[in-house]
């Protein structure tokens, strides 16, 4: 049955309680416990468990307030630099995942190595692999003389009290979590329970000691990181290793980073002695081109603030009357390549109702910049009339449904990486207006750029 309210307050620590007692069960202080009466009823599971007071005050702050910049260890690999935005930052937890044999282990180790050999505390630690396997790979890797300190264990009690004797760790890295199991919660390694368990333990760690954790984590078959999802909400920046194994080159993405932006990548090259850097990579996806082709040109995408110039080709055969027509795409949505289908055929009167289209990025490389439009239309109108384009033109531009060629963004910064290649000039929407040292033909609609194409 409700009641008033009522509390009865400790003078000498500040606890209530809801009964009155000669003694206060905090302090222990006598007859301290003086009776407050507050408006308004409430039942007695209410008064027992009422959390508006009885807490510790916790201070407030503006956000205006001046604060140091987080400190930054660098890795001493640039690219991995500017992925993360400048290095690792002191007391955070990052996570990196990638299929299995991608690079992952040994970006970790090179970066280990080099972080190192200027004198900083770095700790390894496999679960997967045993100690001489780990030796044997830095061997290959021309780094056994680096001082790394190496272990390989997967409790997270006897990691975390190996860590706490001595001086904390400038970096810690746990090869991988999905191998890692607290003895406070039962069930295997790997399962959701443990892998929650073992990354809050390893992160609570690297706030309190000001350590730099980094979680190595395994993916699905969908290249999703295995796990709960709460593991990528609980670090602080989330990497993804993309890339094909057949492939030579690797990509590094930030799909989240509380230190930085999203929008950059790093790009690696697989070869004996590791992973090197690639200072350049639009000469990962530029083939040489001695003679002119029908269907292909450069699009000089963008990855962040970095351009990476990557080649589109196009290829249309033409069916016997009644056959279904196929399309197929290989590093760009298929969704929208049927969009800029329609637009030139709505807008332009072009037929490709008859013909058979295949779209590529050269490379293996994936775009998602929607300023690729332009580029696609480009190649497909020259693979369907069999006019080849200029070898020294890039094409870039958003095309919308009503056949407008709408401007993109960082315009000035593609045409300056294609004329430093060696491109003399560009395809773009008409409101381009910084040329970037390129000659720009630019096109307020898709009729006038078809057209152009066509030579009408």
């Amino acid at each position: 049955m409700a009641k008033l309210r009522k509390r009865y307050v400790c003078q000498a620590c500040g606890s209530v309680t809801a009964q009155w007692a000669g003694q206060c069960g905090d302090c222990g202080d006598w007859n301290t416990l003086v009776e407050e009466a507050g408006g308004g009823v409430v039942t007695p599971f209410q008064a027992k468990h009422n959390l508006q007071s009885g807490g510790r005050a916790v201070q407030l702050t503006g956000l205006n307030t001046d604060i140091a910049l987080p400190e930054r260890t660098s890795t001493g690999i640039a690219e991995l630099d500017r992925a993360l935005g400048g290095g690792f930052v002191e007391g955070s937890a990052t996570l990196i995942g990638g299929d299995p044999g991608i690079g992952k282990s040994t970006l970790l180790l090179q970066a280990a190595a080099k972080i190192a050999s200027r004198g900083q505390k770095v700790v390894y630690v496999s679960g997967e692999e045993a100690g001489d396997q780990v030796r044997l790979r830095a061997r290959r890797l021309g780094l056994g003389s680096a001082p790394v300190m190496f272990a390989a264990a997967t409790s997270v009690r006897d990691i975390l009290t190996t860590m706490g004797e001595g001086e904390p760790p400038a970096l810690l890295v746990i090869d991988s979590i999905q191998t890692m199991h607290s003895d406070l919660i039962e069930g295997a390694p790997g399962t959701v329970s443990q892998v929650r368990a073992s990354a809050g333990e390893l992160i609570r760690f690297a706030k309190e000691r000001g350590s730099a954790v980094v979680l190595v984590g395994h993916v699905t078959k969908d290249g999703s990181i295995a796990g709960p999802r709460v593991l990528e909400h609980m670090v602080d920046t989330v990497l993804a290793f993309e890339g094909e194994r057949s492939h030579q080159y690797r990509i590094l993405r930030a799909v989240k980073n509380r230190f930085g932006g999203t929008d950059e990548i790093g790009v690696f090259a697989m070869e004996t002695e590791g992973l090197s850097e690639v200072a350049n990579p639009s000469s990962l996806f530029l083939t040489q081109r001695d003679e002119s082709v029908t269907g292909t040109i450069v699009f000089p995408a963008l990855e962040g603030t970095r351009p990476v110039l990557v080649e589109v080709q196009a290829l249309t055969v033409r069916l016997a009357s009644g056959a279904t027509p196929r399309r197929a795409v290989v590093g760009w949505d298929s969704a929208r390549l049927s969009m800029v289908l329609a637009v030139l055929e709505a807008r332009c009167g072009l037929s490709f109702s008859s013909c058979e289209v295949y779209l590529n990025i050269a490379g293996g490389y994936r775009v998602q910049d929607p300023a690729a439009d332009l580029a696609v239309a480009a190649a497909l109108v020259s693979a369907l009339a069999e006019r080849p384009l200029a070898a020294d033109a890039v094409a870039f531009g958003e095309i919308a449904l009503s056949g407008e060629i709408r401007p993109v963004a960082h315009g000035a910064l593609r045409c300056r990486e294609a004329s430093k290649l060696g491109f003399a000039r560009a395809l773009a929407p008409a409101a381009q207006a910084d040329r970037g040292g390129l000659e720009v033909a630019g096109f307020k609609n898709l009729g006038s750029f078809v057209d152009h194409l066509l030579g009408r």
